[in-house]
C-alpha cells in the first residue's frame, strides 16, 4: 500500500464571499441542485480545501457549502416562505483560470471582481481534464489535504496518466471517466453518515458479488466530528448499455425485451440474496406493518391534495394498503433487508457480453440517509423495476402491444429462478409497494412533467381496480 500524502491546504478567507454573486445564479440552473424555484439567498462555508494554488495558470478549490434559501411554503396554509434558511450541503470543484479556453466555455460559473480571486475566471473543474487528474491522483496515493481524506482498496491498482473526460448526462450526481477503465461518482448532495452508494457496493464485494462493480477508491471528509462520503471510483464499464436506453431502442424497433428483462429479475435476485448474506435482515410483524402502511396512507393523502386528479382513485388505492395491514394483523409477518432503494432502468447496465450489472445505490436523494439505510422488503425494489417497463412502454410510439406485461412477467420469472420465489406469490404486498410507487410519480410528473402524467395515471386506474387473490 502506498503512504498516504498529506497537504494542510484550507483556502483563505474571504474565497465563498467572492463568489457569492456567481454562486447564487450559477447553482439554481444546475441539474442536481434541489431547492429549483426557491431564490438563493446566502451560503455558509462547510469547508474549503486548496488543491491546485490559483497563483499558478490553473487554480482547484474544493468547496463544501451550505445554501440558504426561503422555507418552502407549507401546503394549505397561505404562507408565503420568505424566511431564510439553512439548506442543503453541496460539494462543489471550482476551477480558477485568468481567462477560460473555448472549450471549456459550457462549465463557465464567471468572472470573479473582488476577493482573492479578483480578475479570474471560476469555471465547473470537472469538465477540465488536469482538475479531474488532480482527484484520481490523490485517490491513487491516499492523500490527505486539509479535511479531506482519499481511500483505496490496497488490492485495486490505480495507474497514474489516464486521460479523464465528464460524463455530461448527469441529473443528481457528476461524474468523470477515467480512461475508459473508471468512472468517479461525486456526490453533489452532501449528508453526514454512512452513505449506501459506498456502504452497499463494499459490503457485496466483501460478498463476492459480480452484479455489482466493487469500489476501487473513495473520497471523504471528517467535519467536526462527524463523516461525510464525497464520492465513489469504481470499475468503469466499457460499451455498456443503459438499461433503459437498451429498453427505448427495442421498443423502437418492434422487439421482444423479455430475455434481457429475465436476465436482469436473475441480476437483481443475486443482489438481494448477497446483500441479505452481507447485511443484518429482520422481520415485520404488525407493529411493523402498520407503521409501512400508515407511511404509505400517509403520503397518499398528500398526494391527492396536491393532485386533483388522484381523488376517484383513493378509495381503491387505500384498500391496496389496508389489505397488507390486514394479513399483518392475522399474524403474517414479511422478512425485510438492504435494498437498491431506487431500482429502475436507468440504474442497470448490460456489457457488451451481455451480462447485467446494478449501479447507484443511493437510493432516492430526497429522501434522509436514515431512511434510505433501513431494512425493506425486496419488493420495493422489483416493483420500481415493474414500474420502469411501464414507463418504457409508453415513451415510444407507436406503442407495442403487451410489451410493458411481458417484460414484468419475464422479470419477475427470472427473480423466481435465481431467489427461489417469484414476488407475484405475495400479490397483496407487491401491489402495496408498487401502488406507493405509482402514487410517488403521480405527484412528480404532475410537479415536474405535466405531459406525463398519464403514464402513472394509467397505472393508478389498474391498481386501484386491483383484487389480488
Amino acid at each position: 500500500m502506498s503512504e498516504a500524502v498529506t497537504h494542510p491546504a484550507t483556502a483563505g478567507p474571504g474565497l465563498l464571499a467572492s463568489l457569492d454573486p456567481l454562486l447564487r445564479d450559477w447553482l439554481p440552473r444546475q441539474r442536481w441542485f434541489a431547492g429549483k424555484g426557491r431564490p438563493v439567498t446566502g451560503f455558509t462555508p462547510v469547508a474549503a480545501t486548496e488543491l491546485l494554488p490559483a497563483g499558478g495558470k490553473l487554480g482547484l478549490y474544493h468547496l463544501l457549502v451550505q445554501v440558504h434559501q426561503p422555507h418552502p411554503p407549507v401546503q394549505g396554509t397561505g404562507g408565503t416562505g420568505t424566511a431564510p434558511a439553512p439548506g442543503d450541503c453541496y460539494q462543489l470543484l471550482i476551477g480558477v483560470r485568468e481567462a477560460l479556453p473555448p472549450r471549456l466555455a459550457p462549465a463557465l460559473i464567471g468572472h470573479v471582481t473582488e476577493g482573492p480571486l479578483a480578475g479570474h475566471t471560476v469555471y465547473e473543474a470537472l469538465y477540465d481534464p488536469r482538475p479531474a487528474e488532480v482527484l484520481l491522483e490523490a485517490l491513487r496515493t491516499q492523500a490527505r489535504i486539509g479535511d479531506l481524506r482519499f481511500e483505496r482498496d490496497p488490492h485495486r491498482e490505480i495507474r497514474p496518466g489516464l486521460v479523464s473526460r465528464a460524463v455530461t448526462t448527469e441529473q443528481s450526481n457528476s461524474s468523470v471517466i477515467y480512461g475508459d477503465t473508471f468512472i468517479l461518482k461525486l456526490l453533489r448532495r452532501i449528508v453526514p453518515g454512512v452513505n449506501p452508494d459506498l456502504e452497499l457496493p463494499l459490503a457485496l464485494a466483501r460478498e463476492g458479488c459480480p452484479r455489482v462493480p466493487a469500489p476501487t477508491a473513495w473520497l471523504g471528509a471528517e467535519l467536526a466530528g462527524q463523516s461525510y462520503v464525497l464520492g465513489v471510483l469504481q470499475p468503469y464499464v466499457q460499451g455498456a448499455a443503459d438499461g433503459w436506453e437498451l429498453a427505448l431502442r427495442e421498443l423502437a424497433k418492434g422487439e421482444d425485451f423479455s430475455a434481457e428483462a429475465r436476465a436482469l429479475g436473475r441480476a437483481t435476485a443475486e443482489v438481494h440474496t448477497a446483500l441479505a448474506r452481507a447485511l443484518p435482515t429482520v422481520t415485520l410483524g404488525h407493529t411493523q406493518l402498520r407503521t409501512l402502511v400508515d407511511g404509505m396512507l400517509g403520503r397518499l393523502d398528500l398526494a391527492a391534495q396536491a393532485v386533483p386528479a388522484l381523488g376517484p382513485y383513493v378509495p381503491g388505492l387505500r384498500s391496496a394498503f389496508e389489505a397488507l395491514a390486514d394479513l399483518a394483523a392475522e399474524g403474517r409477518t414479511w422478512t425485510a433487508q438492504r435494498v437498491h432503494g431506487d431500482l429502475h432502468l436507468g440504474q442497470c447496465l448490460r456489457s457488451p457480453a451481455g451480462r447485467w450489472s446494478l449501479i447507484d445505490f443511493e437510493g432516492e436523494p430526497a429522501k434522509p440517509l436514515a431512511e434510505r439505510r433501513m431494512p425493506q422488503p425486496a419488493v420495493r425494489d422489483i416493483a420500481g423495476m415493474l414500474r420502469s417497463f411501464d414507463y418504457a412502454a409508453h415513451s415510444v410510439r407507436p406503442s407495442v402491444p403487451g410489451w410493458a406485461e411481458h417484460c414484468r412477467a419475464a422479470y419477475c420469472s427470472g427473480y423466481a429462478e435465481a431467489a427461489g420465489r417469484d414476488p407475484r406469490t405475495d400479490p397483496v404486498l407487491l401491489r402495496a409497494h408498487e401502488t406507493d410507487k405509482a402514487v410517488y410519480e403521480v405527484v412528480y410528473e404532475a410537479r415536474h412533467r405535466p405531459d406525463w402524467l398519464p403514464v402513472p395515471l394509467s397505472a393508478i386506474r389498474r391498481l386501484a381496480s386491483t383484487q389480488p387473490t
